[in-house]
């Protein structure tokens, strides 16, 4: 027979099964364990491929992964704060899941994925502006559709939905910058729509079209897009009437659309394309009110340094670092001189229907130096902004362009009939389509920082 328990150790015993602090110390040391587990073993270089090792399906997660994103559903329903949750972890200068170091030109691959590709279908989503829908403009080939972003030494997570939506539950997040970052915000409400029932959700637009907001009203949140081209106030402004040449952006002004981005937890700017006019900017100081303005021309890098600097001072201004999140979307490259990837001069987009094979490609409308201010601003940046790298895996593909697959708001010439690449339009891309891997890794940086 056992001796019995002495009061003492029984009080003990008892007072640890009992305690909540050890429950939770447990929970979460299991919880630590098994989400970064594989991420610990990738940062200290041991996630190789191991032979006989069977490699997980195209566009499913991992055994480990599904366990990881359902035990953080578990944990952010009953409110515990871990400090790695989906709004207010700070931002880690290593990445993890998705390793992108400085100075490797591979990143990554495209690899065909006929069975999870494409994330949804072209007429189920009805928010696609017409400039995006290819299918329905003729586009004849669907192979730009089937293909997945894979990350060197590990796995991008597949998009989980319901997970999103769960995180985005009573909160506001904003896609705010030029075109290409609509298409984004598009892609994001074609990725969640279907699990919300039409009855509990709308878009509409508001402040004479720069905003546009998609609301679900069973989570009591909001995904919305906010035309500012420059994010600085420019002669550019207007979302339907912005097609001007001669670009202006007034120094100093992020304030007159900051005021619109207050209060949102979740923030993606992007901005690029509208500064490149030239080797020079024009830069006003003052108002565009006054009635003799002074302006000065400054180089692009100097012009966009000033942007950068202005985005990141408004960040640290008004974004509180611990519930919030703060994104930069790099670059979209263009592909409208065939002869960057060993095609004919007269090559665009048109008509491409495979991608660049060549690892090292990097096309000559990509501005390195203007990269590059980016690399330095945020360096010296105390405010944690998540940069999204989508330039070098966006350059590969120049079959996933509109090109001529979209609507046209102007009748076309005979000439441009004859020369379908004149008016092919290599800037922005179809949905479904690429922009739906800048979301996966968007959702891979907020679940997995």
């Amino acid at each position: 027979m056992k001796p019995p328990l002495s009061s003492s150790s029984s009080a003990v015993l008892r007072k640890a099964r009992l305690s909540p602090y050890l429950f939770t110390l447990l929970a979460f040391i299991v919880f630590v364990s098994i989400l970064y587990g594989e991420d610990f073993m990738c940062i200290l270089g041991q996630l190789e491929p191991i032979p006989g090792r069977p490699m997980s399906k195209p566009g499913e997660l991992t055994q480990l992964s599904q366990t990881s994103q359902a035990l953080f559903f578990i944990f952010m329903l009953f409110g515990f704060d871990l400090g790695i949750g989906v709004v207010g972890v700070s931002e880690k200068k290593r990445e993890v899941g998705i390793r992108y170091r400085e100075g490797r030109r591979r990143i990554g691959r495209w690899v065909r994925d006929e069975l999870t590709r494409p994330l949804y279908e072209e007429s189920e989503c009805p928010y696609i502006q017409p400039q995006l829908t290819c299918q329905e403009h003729g586009r004849p080939d669907k192979d730009y559709q089937k293909w997945r972003w894979q990350p060197h030494g590990c796995d991008l997570p597949s998009f989980n939905a319901t997970l999103m939506l769960e995180t985005l539950r009573g909160k506001r997040m904003m896609f705010v910058g030029d075109s290409l970052n609509r298409g984004q915000f598009v892609s994001m409400i074609c990725l969640l729509h279907k699990l919300i029932p039409d009855d509990q959700k709308s878009m509409k637009t508001h402040k004479n079209g720069s905003l546009t907001v998609f609301k679900a009203r069973d989570y009591n949140t909001s995904i919305e897009f906010y035309w500012a081209p420059f994010l600085l106030e420019s002669n550019s402004d207007n979302a339907i009437v912005h097609r001007i040449s001669d670009r202006i952006v007034r120094k100093g002004s992020i304030n007159k659309h900051g005021k619109n981005w207050k209060g949102v937890d979740i923030l993606v700017f992007n901005t690029y394309l509208w500064w490149m006019t030239g080797l020079e900017m024009k830069v006003l100081k003052g108002s565009f009110e006054d009635e003799n303005k002074e302006i000065i021309k400054v180089s692009t890098e100097e012009a966009y340094g000033m942007g950068m600097r202005s985005m990141l001072r408004w960040a640290r201004k008004n974004m509180d670092r611990k519930k919030t999140r703060v994104f930069f979307t790099s670059m979209s490259p263009t592909h409208a001189k065939g002869i960057d990837w060993g095609g004919e001069p007269s090559e665009n987009c048109y008509n491409q229907t495979t991608m660049i094979e060549d690892s090292n490609y990097w096309g000559s409308d990509s501005r390195k130096s203007v990269m590059k201010v980016i690399g330095e601003v945020f360096s010296k940046s105390k405010y944690p902004i998540t940069f999204l790298n989508i330039t070098q895996l966006s350059n590969y593909r120049k079959d996933a362009h509109t090109s001529i697959y979209k609507k046209q708001w102007n009748p076309l010439t005979p000439e441009q009939l004859a020369n379908p690449s004149s008016y092919a339009d290599c800037i922005h891309w179809c949905l479904p389509g690429l922009q739906d891997t800048w979301n996966e890794l968007l959702f891979a940086k907020l679940f997995y920082p």
